[in-house]
């Protein structure tokens, strides 16, 4: 499944990584140079940042102390309604704000370039999606501060660095006070310089923790690649070392055809004793990697592989039953759930419901059948119609009853917003519906 560039892609998932802050909640990450080391380490003693809090016209910097533990995020309200009114000024001009922001962080550190791809047109829709959402989940302190630790990690991939994320926070205010003139004031800025150096120090020890733990990325090769429609391939990739992951979450993947540039793919299989990993890509549009993955890449090729992320995964201290909703490629990480739970011995009711335009598209149908005539506890119904990711929702509907059910989308974010009212409308309640994909999502390249 094809992560987010322009538009959402089938597997909902995000495309590309934002360049500092959150582009879906929950769950992943940045842009690319040679790895260096993060710095800022965890611990409780003052870290200080440096952060611009001067008008755009100034090259002025003072620092700004952070002390861990400090206040979480999303806990000062009246910083987050500033924030919030920030946003509303700029809405109706933010490609304007966007252009900006990056004009001045490559004419003021133009070293910073380099860490980015060449078309900078989806970047800056990027920025835009992040900051709309870090403004909508500022009161949400465990999602955001989750979502912000997964960035974080996800950023060494780029050569992100610690001393990076001051030059981000200066001309980024230096943008927003430029165009929200109308509504900037010492509070709006003093809020801004709060937040951003709060979120920028949760990426950076993040960072800090996984370089302990983890390899910057992964390198993978393609061991085989099976071309299931006209647009879509099912590619397997053996990684240069142990990959671990969750059923249910998804990486980022980058091509040796267009450096820099990642894309999101859920994982389509649950963790195997081979190590292998198996990826759905759908070819979309001007979709830079997925077209690359699906009608160039062969057997041989070596991709790259960033951390896993993601937050679609099983409960195994439970025994609900789950209900799952796949929407084209969508239907990768609902493979790697009912594999999961295959895994695990447990007898397990499983629901799974696949849409697809038309029958070709049912694309994966025969393992989905073969899964089910090896598990009795599985079930699985298709919807196949032109508006078939519209009329999945309401395909459910009509089984059930489902309120002791855990709900699982995946799928464009349309499927996904549709399928969550509608679960909600059938009884399931909020905290039992899991998606990693949000209205923010770009759509898939």
């Amino acid at each position: 499944m094809d992560a987010p560039t322009t538009t959402p892609g089938e597997n909902g998932m995000p495309d590309g990584d934002g360049w500092f802050m959150p582009r879906t909640v929950p769950s992943v990450p940045l842009p690319d140079g040679d790895p260096e080391r993060a710095t800022g380490g965890a611990g409780d003693a003052p870290v200080w940042r440096s952060v611009d809090t001067t008008a755009s016209s100034s090259t002025d910097v003072h620092r700004v102390p952070v002390q861990r533990p400090a206040v979480a995020l999303g806990q000062g309200s009246a910083d987050a309604m500033l924030i919030r009114r920030t946003m509303a000024e700029i809405a109706p001009i933010a490609d304007k704000v966007t252009s900006y922001f990056y004009a001045l962080l490559f004419v003021r550190h133009p070293e910073l370039r380099a860490l980015f791809p060449a078309a900078m047109d989806i970047q800056r829709e990027r920025l835009l999606k992040a900051l709309l959402t870090a403004a909508e989940h500022m009161d949400d302190t465990a999602v955001l501060v989750g979502y912000l630790q997964d960035l974080g990690r996800g950023h060494r991939k780029y050569g992100t660095r610690a001393e990076h994320y001051p030059a981000v926070g200066e001309c980024l205010i230096g943008a927003l006070s430029e165009y929200a003139a109308a509504v900037w004031s010492p509070e709006t800025e003093a809020a801004w310089v709060r937040t951003y150096t709060l979120m920028s120090q949760t990426m950076i020890d993040a960072a800090a923790l996984d370089e302990l733990r983890s390899p910057t990325w992964w390198h993978a090769e393609v061991v085989t690649h099976e071309l299931r429609t006209p647009d879509v391939a099912v590619l397997t990739v053996r990684p240069d070392q142990p990959y671990p992951f969750l059923a249910g979450q998804y990486t980022s993947v980058e091509t040796p055809w267009w450096p820099r540039v990642w894309r999101y793919y859920s994982f389509a299989s649950a963790p195997r004793s081979d190590g292998l990993l198996t990826f759905h890509v759908k070819a979309v549009p001007a979709g830079w990697v997925s077209r690359a993955l699906v009608h160039r890449a062969r057997p041989g090729d070596v991709v790259r592989l960033g951390p896993p992320a993601g937050s679609m995964t099983i409960d195994h201290t439970s025994d609900s039953g789950l209900l799952c909703l796949g929407g084209g490629t969508g239907i990768a990480p609902i493979k790697a759930l009912v594999e999961d739970v295959a895994e695990r011995g447990v007898r397990r009711p499983v629901e799974v419901f696949y849409g697809a335009r038309t029958e070709p598209d049912l694309y994966d149908i025969d393992s989905m059948l073969g899964l089910r005539h090896a598990h009795p506890w599985l079930s699985v119904r298709t919807v196949v119609d032109q508006q078939a990711l519209r009329r999945l929702p309401d395909a459910v509907r009509e089984y059930g009853p489902w309120a002791g059910y855990d709900a699982y989308l995946s799928g464009p974010p349309g499927l996904i917003r549709s399928g969550v009212d509608a679960l909600r409308g059938i009884g399931i309640p909020s905290h039992r519906i899991r998606h990693d994909a949000v209205e923010e999502a770009l759509v898939a390249d």
